[in-house]
């Protein structure tokens, strides 16, 4: 079975989008090339089997959003829809929240890894649940000033964390952590 894992890019000020929700260039190392950012995004396409977001991070798009991923999404809301089909992606409104969610990817994700990517309330849940062997950071060198942080909201207890890899790129720093359990 792979492993559930964080993904999400942060300003340095740790905010995952700015003010108005807006991606105020955080996901710009995504697209750029060349760099080892391409090394970071080959790796993202080739071992999720099943992606985990909010509602939020969805959007209103009536038919599903462009990805880049053709695997089961799984969107953890309160409003029972129906699931989506567009260009190979799935998606799947789960009202049993993020456990439920999680069950349903990790069964959905043949044996490969289930990512979080969407939603600081969605990775605040999991952080605080205890469900995440690994978060991966790509920390931006900007600062937002304003919106949605990803690390408020964590309960009062320590999380160790072990660094396990650390690639530079022009647009980003990529951090991989695992989760260190007692």
């Amino acid at each position: 079975m792979g492993s559930i894992f964080l993904d999400m890019a942060m300003s340095l000020d740790g905010f995952i989008c700015g003010p108005n929700g807006e991606d105020a260039g955080l996901h710009d190392w995504y697209f750029a090339t060349p760099g080892a950012a391409v090394e970071v995004v080959d790796e993202l396409l080739h071992t999720i089997g099943a992606i985990v977001m909010g509602k939020q991070a969805f959007g209103d798009a009536p038919d599903g959003f462009d990805t880049p991923y053709k695997v089961p999404h799984f969107i953890v809301t309160h409003a029972s829809l129906p699931t989506i089909s567009r260009d190979g992606a799935t998606f799947t409104f789960v009202t049993e929240g993020i456990e439920g969610a999680l069950v349903q990817a990790q069964a959905a994700a043949g044996g490969k890894d289930v990512c979080v990517a969407g939603g600081a309330t969605i990775a605040q849940q999991c952080i605080n649940a205890g469900l995440l062997d690994e978060l991966q950071i790509h920390l931006v060198p900007i600062l937002v000033g304003g919106g949605k942080r990803l690390f408020d909201g964590l309960s009062d207890t320590p999380i160790k964390l072990e660094r396990t890899r650390v690639i530079e790129s022009r647009y980003a720093t990529h951090l991989r952590f695992r989760v260190v359990t007692s």
